[in-house]
């Protein structure tokens, strides 16, 4: 640890002693220190932002960050606002310049990993249910994952599957050595019980994002009778040790009315999330119908009510397709993470299912330095329109394009897809987006 690291690392200690007696007055203070570490001009804007919601007593996410003070058990908050602000941002942006200039690259935020692609349940429409148990990354494999990582500055790491809490002994082991590291899984929740919850207090830097469908019939026919209420024991387990978790949401054709109702918001918050990722339904997989890709209408209606919600309802929220605009575009490729699935391929994105590297052959500067992932951030921003950031989703003829000329294979053992097959699957929803996504963009530059 260099000298610089050692006294933000004191400094951050002495200020969130402070801040901790008094959250509310003092709460401001911290978010000042953290603009200072964060010089980078991309971030200043987001931290306007933050600031004037910090300010408002009447803002909802001032609300949100109050109830970290009365909703999370402090060891737990306090590992968790280290981990975050210290590691994953501040020593993650001091790697920066050493990555450009030795690597040639900046080093991703993130990296999503799969331990396992056994689940169990079956959901409608999800890739991994064709691999079974057949697929597993060892726990040393995982563990390298993280100490090379760490080496490029990466502190933050996401687990999905399958079901990651199949593997949930070996997740444990990874919290408990790497306590420096925020570990997140998105995970079904059915595997959340009580002795579980109390190795999470124990370690105290693992958050997880429980899928839901909506509400119980919605969940329930696309995750199996029974998995709603297993979800609200898991949230409520959760609750009363005071652990911080949130919901992943999956908004599909068929339930998009309901994930973008104010009930369903006011239910999430209720049942103690302080989080939720929104993602749009995706055709992945041969045999993955296509009926439940969202329409251009309903796509924009998510647009304008996860935002509408961000100003009225204590709860953060991240819609990974249409908060392009606030990243400047496709974040994947190795930009801000990537995906290692439980073959160990290295994927530029967890729906972009091709590759070219992995884990088992190459060490993740090579990966990083590979002819997809190099093609894949050098042709960042797909589109001007940052609400068209996908090259697959918005813009399928760059997916086509990467792929061939990287000569990436597809990485879907049980029937490999044609990336051609699977940009024909998303061509005619990129078409009929482009118009009105075009047209929500330039009324919100307008408006700015």
């Amino acid at each position: 640890m260099d000298i610089k690291t050692k006294s933000v690392e004191m400094g951050f200690s002495k200020a969130y002693e402070y801040l901790d007696r008094n959250p509310e007055e003092n709460l401001p203070k911290l978010l000042s220190m953290v603009r200072k570490m964060m010089p980078d001009e991309e971030y200043d804007s987001k931290f306007r932002l933050f600031e004037m919601a910090i300010n408002d007593k009447n803002s909802p996410w001032h609300k949100l960050l109050l109830s970290l003070w009365t909703d999370v058990d402090g060891d737990v908050r306090k590992t968790a606002f280290r981990n975050f602000i210290v590691n994953s941002f501040f020593r993650w942006s001091q790697m920066q310049k050493f990555n450009e200039k030795t690597y040639g690259f900046r080093a991703p935020w993130t990296i999503l990993m799969d331990p396992t692609s056994a689940c169990n349940l079956h959901c409608t429409g999800c890739w991994a249910a064709e691999y079974g148990n057949r697929l597993n990354l060892s726990f040393d494999e995982l563990d390298s994952i993280v100490e090379q990582g760490k080496k490029l500055g990466i502190y933050m790491y996401l687990f999905s599957g399958g079901e990651p809490l199949v593997r949930k002994n070996d997740i444990i082991a990874l919290c408990s050595k790497h306590s420096e590291v925020q570990f997140l899984a998105f995970t079904n929740g059915t595997l959340i019980d009580e002795d579980f919850a109390d190795d999470m207090l124990r370690v105290k830097n693992f958050i997880p994002a429980i899928s839901v469908e909506g509400f119980e019939s919605a969940t329930d026919a696309r995750r199996g009778d029974g998995t709603y209420r297993r979800v609200l024991k898991a949230a409520s387990i959760l609750r009363e040790r005071k652990l911080p978790f949130g919901f992943s949401c999956c908004y599909t054709s068929k339930n998009v009315d309901c994930i973008g109702s104010e009930e369903y918001f006011d239910w999430m918050i209720d049942c103690g999330a302080k989080f939720c990722w929104f993602f749009t339904y995706m055709p992945i997989g041969k045999g993955a119908p296509t009926d439940l890709m969202v329409s251009a209408k309903q796509r924009a209606e998510m647009y304008r009510v996860i935002r509408t919600f961000r100003k009225t309802k204590p709860i953060f929220t991240i819609d990974f397709w249409n908060d392009g605009e606030y990243v400047k575009g496709c974040i994947a490729g190795g930009r801000y993470y990537f995906h290692i699935n439980a073959n160990g391929d290295a994927e530029p994105c967890a729906f972009i299912h091709y590759s070219d590297s992995n884990i088992r052959d190459k060490n993740l500067i090579e990966i990083l330095s590979s002819p997809l992932f190099s093609d894949y951030r050098s042709k960042q921003p797909f589109n001007c329109n940052h609400l068209r950031p996908c090259p697959l989703l918005d813009n399928p003829e760059k997916l086509v394009t990467m792929v061939k000329e990287t000569y990436a294979e597809s990485t879907d053992l049980a029937a490999p897809e044609d990336v051609e097959e699977l940009a024909v699957k998303c061509e005619d929803k990129a078409v009929k987006w482009a118009p009105v996504a075009d047209e929500i963009w330039n009324d919100s530059r307008q408006s700015r």
